[in-house]
């Protein structure tokens, strides 16, 4: 068995001084040989000889040099760009060969990388500016759930700067039941001594192999509050319209009555004038009974009551009860889906009927198509009326613009979409004159 070989251990530097040696030793033994045989004086022979050796190794060197330099240098540069130091530039090398091309694709990688590093350096200042001015608590945690990042709405809520928090485990600062995977979700929690209610949505996300995770806690207290305040000053503002509109009349009336009969003579009419005033009264208290009646219907829609609901049928069924106009309805997919009956023909009759009454007033006509979208059905009931002039107002309860219009229809059906998991909209046709009512649910 022989023994270990020397070669491979041999240096790089080495291996190619010896190569070269070696490439140039048949000549050099030839040069010797020729010497030794040829008739000059011995001392010459001894000189040209050594000379002929000593320009040997010179080459060899010289070679070595001209190849491990260049290496080294490109050495060098890689490892100033694993250092991230991308100032550093290779040279040597004519530019028509490869040791060239070697060093420009070198230089290239350093000046990308470079403006790479650059561009990271910039948007992770512009990170840090933006979750340090949001209004949203952002946390991240690492593998072993200590915290990593905090921003300073996240200072705020826990009420500790940054530099006492970081390091920390999440169940020492309180937020080890938010790290739960799931979806989005709303709590009701203390934070910093102050109970409210927060919108938590906690992710995963992966940093040099690791597994870390993202925290985002938004304060829904100040918002609720503020809807809250704004669906009050709504309501009242409504109200306030109705009651007015109802009780003014009432109130004038009333005191002409009360005058009428405070006369010492009456006039002969005077019973003619006290019924016409007692019809108005009434017919005042009769809209604003029928007002609040609306408004109970609205505010205490009941769950939906599901069973299967055959799509045509339900959509062909709706179509014939409207009499004013003729509805066509363009065939579509056989599909049923789950919901109440009674709530969805309530759905269906509003946007028919806002339809015909669009159509009415230009002649046009009306027509409901359906189709299947993946995991929803779309419903959609077209018109040819003059179109939407304003569509910031179409869901606000009691809002209308057709006389002796309760402006509950759209909202009512809005809310019977929503119930049921879907959605309605309602926008412009796009060519062509007037509107579509676009209803979407699950299928």
């Amino acid at each position: 068995m022989s023994g270990p070989r020397l070669y491979p251990r041999l240096k790089y530097e080495t291996r190619l001084t010896l190569l070269t040696l070696a490439g140039g030793l048949p000549a050099v033994a030839l040069a010797v040989v020729l010497l030794w045989t040829s008739g000059l004086d011995p001392k010459l022979r001894w000189l040209l000889a050594v000379l002929v050796l000593a320009l040997w190794w010179a080459f060899a060197l010289a070679v070595r040099a001209r190849v491990v330099h260049p290496l080294r240098t490109l050495s060098n540069l890689l490892a100033t760009l694993r250092e991230e130091d991308f100032s550093f530039r290779g040279r040597g090398g004519r530019p028509d060969d490869a040791l060239g091309e070697a060093m420009r694709e070198a230089n290239a990688l350093s000046e990308t990388l470079r403006e790479q590093r650059l561009g990271a350096l910039e948007a992770t200042a512009l990170l840090r500016t933006v979750m340090a001015e949001i209004d949203v608590a952002i946390f991240t945690f690492d593998s072993d759930d200590r915290l990593r990042l905090i921003n300073r709405a996240g200072e705020r809520l826990l009420g500790r700067p940054a530099e006492r928090l970081l390091g920390r485990h999440a169940g020492e600062i309180g937020l080890a039941e938010c790290l739960e995977e799931g979806p989005p979700r709303t709590i009701s929690k203390a934070f910093g001594g102050e109970v409210g209610r927060w919108s938590i949505r906690s992710s995963a996300f992966r940093e040099r192999g690791l597994r870390h995770r993202l925290l985002v806690v938004q304060d829904l207290t100040r918002t609720l509050r503020e809807e809250e305040l704004e669906a009050w000053k709504r309501l009242v503002r409504v109200l306030g319209h109705e009651l007015n509109n109802s009780f003014a009349p009432i109130k004038s009336i009333a005191g002409s009555l009360k005058a009428l009969l405070g006369r010492e003579v009456l006039p002969p009419d005077w019973k003619e004038d006290a019924g016409r005033g007692l019809t108005v009264i009434a017919g005042r208290a009769e809209a604003l009974s029928r007002f609040l009646e609306a408004y109970s219907r609205l505010a205490k829609l009941p769950s939906p009551k599901r069973r299967p609901v055959d799509v045509a049928e339900w959509i062909n069924r709706v179509a014939a009860l409207e009499t004013r106009l003729p509805v066509r309805v363009a065939p579509g997919a056989g599909v049923a889906i789950e919901g109440d009956g009674d709530q969805l023909d309530q759905l269906l009759i509003n946007l028919v009927r806002n339809a015909v009454d669009a159509a009415l007033t230009t002649g046009g006509a009306v027509e409901i198509g359906w189709r299947k979208d993946g995991t929803h059905i779309e419903v959609a009931v077209r018109d040819e009326g003059p179109g939407l002039a304003n569509t910031a107002n179409l869901f606000v309860p009691f809002f209308t613009t057709k006389p002796g219009g309760s402006g509950i229809g759209l909202v009512l059906s809005r809310q019977i979409a929503e119930a049921h998991g879907g959605t309605l909209t309602l926008e412009n046709r796009h060519p062509g004159p007037g509107c579509v009512a676009l209803l979407r649910l699950p299928a």
